[in-house]
């Protein structure tokens, strides 16, 4: 089967890009499969086919004209677009090639119920792949989304990458390490988990702690401002965007998912595979792999007296730390493999293609 997987990202590296990597590079070993994208820092990443092009807007003649070519002379069957300005132009490439159209969608939102996003999810989506059953409940509440077309897949995660990537010495900035990744935007509520964060080191004053936060954003200098107006500057390290954060999660004790919104965060699984305790929000799909107190905690957002409280639980149990951590690494190993990531993908596109065939 041919794939043509689709990211319009402008700038910069998330989720959604690490699981179009992951996804693309494990199906490319039996099948033929190639990118479009815009950022060339992205298509660098990528050892699969790829095509550079412009993705100016939702409804981009010159893109669109790029696409069906493409499909046409590779003979795509899925085009898979992974942003939410890919897929009315996957939509129109699909209907005018006839290949199948399968969003992935990774992010925990309600529809709108508007005629454009009718149009994308109902009338263009062949179907939908989405990484949580908390995002497909979501979906259902829309009555003009058919069930059949939704597919949870859990992101697999490259274990042997991670194990290698990790290896390298990273000096450990605090006794006790609280880190937590992402792109700085309001999303992903790094304001709660700095103020959740100084509301921990109030109830510890002598904790030898800090937290630790990878990725760059828009919220970079007013997050900074925070921490400096809570009196906890010192203690908050902003790294910015690390080609290679794994090191850094490997000497860390805790991995913190603050976000408002989420699918099923691959930073997380990442930090519960290296072995920090995994402490989330109920965003998205955490609760699906979080069993309280077990291999994580779960807190709701906004919540800081609960966050703050846990923190200082894991500070104070350095023996409770060890044994979720590894609880945490199990979790990660058994039930996330990249190769049924794969495998999972692969099932639902050809069943979808088939499907799509027969009408």
């Amino acid at each position: 089967m041919n794939f043509l997987f689709l990211n319009s990202a402008r700038k910069g590296w998330g989720g959604n890009e690490k699981w179009t990597l992951l996804a693309a590079e494990a199906l490319s070993e039996k099948n033929d499969v190639f990118l479009a994208y815009r950022d060339p820092l992205l298509g660098e990443r990528f050892s699969v086919k790829k095509f550079r092009l412009p993705f100016i807007a939702e409804i981009d003649p010159l893109t669109l004209f790029g696409l069906v070519r493409i499909i046409h002379r590779e003979r795509i069957d899925v085009l898979i677009p992974t942003k939410r300005k890919d897929y009315v132009l996957a939509g129109l490439a699909g209907r005018i090639s006839g290949a199948a159209n399968i969003l992935r969608l990774g992010i925990d939102r309600p529809l709108k119920g508007s005629l454009l996003q009718k149009l994308v999810y109902h009338t263009f989506a062949d179907g939908i792949i989405v990484n949580a059953e908390k995002i497909k409940r979501t979906l259902q509440e829309t009555p003009w989304i058919r069930p059949d077309k939704i597919r949870v897949i859990y992101n697999g995660l490259d274990c042997r990458e991670l194990e290698k990537s990790s290896h390298e010495k990273y000096p450990a900035p605090f006794t006790f390490t609280v880190v937590s990744a992402g792109t700085l935007i309001a999303r992903k509520g790094f304001d709660f988990l700095i103020r959740s964060f100084a509301r921990f080191l109030e109830i510890n004053p002598e904790a030898p702690a800090g937290l630790v936060l990878a990725g760059d954003g828009p919220q970079r200098e007013e997050l900074e401002r925070l921490a400096g107006k809570l009196d906890i500057g010192e203690r908050v390290l902003f790294r910015g965007f690390l080609q290679n954060p794994y090191p850094l999660m490997k000497i860390s004790d805790v991995f913190v998912s603050a976000s408002k919104s989420e699918g099923l965060s691959n930073a997380l699984l990442e930090g519960m595979f290296l072995e920090c305790v995994p402490v989330s929000t109920f965003s998205g799909g955490a609760a699906e792999i979080i069993e309280e107190g077990e291999n994580g905690f779960l807190v709701s957002y906004g919540d800081q007296e609960k966050l703050a409280a846990i923190l200082s639980e894991l500070y104070r149990n350095p023996d409770r730390r060890l044994t979720v951590a590894a609880a945490a690494k199990r979790t990660a190993s058994q039930k996330f493999s990249i190769s049924s990531m794969e495998r999972e993908i692969l099932d639902f596109c050809t069943e979808t293609r088939s499907k799509q065939q027969d009408t």
